[in-house]
């Protein structure tokens, strides 16, 4: 019989299939590939930057990233570039490491080359010398601040035994220029840089930008623990600022004021220059003045405050067109409409409101009552105004209320008294008021006023910002905002003209500019005092030119001068700025 047997083939495992053991290795070598190149993109790619800022510390970790801080610049009419008014430069501190000193002859050597480049006298040099000489000493600090240019020349001497340390400072190229405006970069109680005054203060958080952090672990060795988690969060920079004033300007005209004032031998004197149709400050002054680089030199650090926003004072008769402005708009007065002037107007006041010097002017017109500003002639239009209307006017021009001016510290002035008594009769405070007494207001909210005017009625925003420019390249650009329409075009145009013949036949006289037509008024006001006014005055003149279509705004003030009124002062400052700013803006003349 014959046995037929099948033979079964032989099972093969896959771990002993060839085929597999070389897939398999393939998949572990791609994966090892996949997990290492993933690892090398994030560490260099993703966090790169966490591991660039990753420096030495302690174990546990936390190391701020600082943010750079914006600047600051100013454009000009006739220029492309801009001027840089605040910036951050890179000074040096020249210091010694005396233990590579190792004789006197060294030291005296060091002394005469260092003396060579800044200039030693006798004592100074005493000084220096005996700090090249404390034995062991690795680090002694012998000059502060040092520019750049005057470290490369120390570099090229090659000195033994001194060094050089780097750090950012806030720089002010333009040193006292509009220092009031752009502030400065102080300290605070712990140390760390912030934004005083001016544009540094109320933009700090903006120019400061905002810091980063960094957290992580390392080990006693210093190197990072890969398990220990870590977090990056980098530093967002400043915003830049472009300002609206116009360099040029603004060199010229505070250059001006400030020659005026010692002429004047006034204690101070502040200025303002607006666009009426955009609200754009082009020139803002106040004297006397400091160097941010140096503002702990003052004597007073009453020198930081922007008197143009942060001191309110009593305007006198620059005010008046203010209300006649209201009248004219009420239709309760015209150019042309009269009143008898006999010296003297009773209004519920312990004394009898009188004229300055104690005139009396007889028969007059309303444009007469601006020309020879005549208290009693205001107190006429205020008792024809009414008190309520006389409020409403005045809280519709901001008076009694900030700007919102983009500067630190900003007043708001005070007008109360108009609010003690009720009713529309008129009181002493209202009378008062129609002349500029009894109540205060900045020199910024007064050239606002007469901008107004100047504009046909419209109030536009005061600004002093063009631009911000965002770190990412983003500009924002600041575009004129119309508050409200005060006054009729017509009623805004009539008033101008009042004003012309203010200058052309008035007290103000010498702010004529030879060829143009420019409205404006005078002010001559006591200064309050305890117990009633002192002898002290203020002198103020706000105008605009040319009226037919006003390129500029301006007022001058000055505090304290030695001369009796502003139509010799200020008046006279008024027509010297404006001179410049015709042939500055290439105006034509028209008369």
């Amino acid at each position: 019989m014959r046995v037929n047997y099948q033979v079964k083939p032989k099972q093969i495992s896959r771990k002993e299939n060839p085929d597999f053991r070389l897939n398999l290795a393939v998949f572990v070598c791609v994966s090892a590939f996949l997990i290492v190149f993933l690892r090398l993109f994030t560490l260099m790619i993703l966090q790169h930057s966490f591991y660039t800022a990753l420096a030495s510390g302690s174990q546990d970790m936390y190391e701020s990233l600082f943010p750079k801080r914006g600047e600051i610049f100013l454009e000009s009419e006739n220029a492309e570039d801009l001027f840089p008014l605040a910036i951050n430069r890179d000074f040096y501190t020249v210091y010694s490491d005396d233990r590579l000193i190792l004789d006197n002859k060294t030291a005296e050597d060091i002394l005469d080359k260092l003396s060579g480049v800044f200039s030693y006298d006798d004592e100074r040099k005493a000084k220096v010398l005996a700090q090249l000489e404390k034995v062991g000493d690795p680090y002694e600090p012998l000059e502060q601040k040092v520019d750049e240019e005057t470290v490369d020349k120390l570099k090229a001497m090659d000195l033994v035994g001194i060094g050089f340390s780097r750090f950012p400072q806030r720089y002010y190229p333009e040193g006292s220029l509009a220092a009031q405006v752009v502030g400065f970069l102080g300290k605070d109680e712990s140390g760390k840089d912030i934004g005083r005054y001016g544009l540094e203060g109320y933009w700090q958080q903006d120019l400061a930008g905002s810091g980063g952090f960094l957290e992580g672990a390392k080990s006693a060795q210093g190197s990072w623990i890969p398990l220990a988690g870590r977090a990056l969060k980098p530093a967002q920079d400043g915003v830049d600022l472009v300002l609206a004033i116009d360099r040029t300007l603004q060199f010229e005209a505070c250059k001006i004021l400030e020659e005026e004032r010692k002429r004047y031998e006034a204690e101070t004197a502040v200025l303002i220059i607006l666009d009426p149709f955009t609200g754009a400050i082009k020139a803002m002054c106040s004297s006397p003045s400091f160097d941010p680089n140096k503002y702990g030199d003052v004597e007073n650090a009453e020198a930081y405050n922007n008197q143009t926003i942060f001191t309110p004072y009593e305007p006198g008769s620059v005010f008046k067109p203010v209300i006649m402005s209201a009248a004219l708009n009420e239709d309760i007065v015209k150019p042309d409409t009269t009143f008898v002037d006999s010296g003297k107007a009773e209004a519920n006041c312990q004394k009898s409101i009188q004229n300055a010097d104690l005139k009396s002017y007889g028969l007059q017109t309303m444009t007469g009552v601006l020309v020879n500003s005549i208290n009693t002639g205001m107190v006429f239009v205020a008792n024809k105004l009414g008190k309520d209307k006389f409020k409403q006017y005045v809280e519709a021009y901001g008076f009694g209320v900030k700007t919102g001016i983009e500067l630190d510290t900003e007043a708001a002035g005070t007008v109360d008294s108009l609010y003690l008594n009720k009713g529309d009769k008129i009181d002493c405070y209202t009378a008062t008021a129609s002349f500029g007494q009894g109540i205060t207001v900045t020199p910024l909210q007064l050239v606002n006023a007469y901008a107004t005017i100047a504009n046909g009625g419209k109030m536009m925003r005061p600004y002093i910002v063009e631009k911000i420019i965002h770190p990412d390249g983003k500009v924002d650009i600041t575009k004129p905002r119309e508050i409200k329409t005060i006054l009729d075009k017509r009623n805004a145009s009539l008033l101008s003209g009042m004003l012309v013949n203010v200058i052309d036949s008035g007290e103000g006289s010498l702010a004529k500019v030879p060829g143009y037509y420019v409205a404006g008024k005078t002010g001559t006001a006591q200064i309050a005092g305890k117990g009633g006014y002192t002898t002290d005055l203020n002198h103020t003149f706000v105008g605009f030119g040319p009226v037919d279509d006003p390129k500029y705004v301006m007022i001058v003030k000055f505090g304290k001068p030695k001369l009796v009124y502003a139509s010799t002062t200020a008046a006279r400052t008024f027509s010297k700025i404006s001179q410049f700013i015709m042939q500055y803006y290439h105006i034509a003349p028209s008369r």
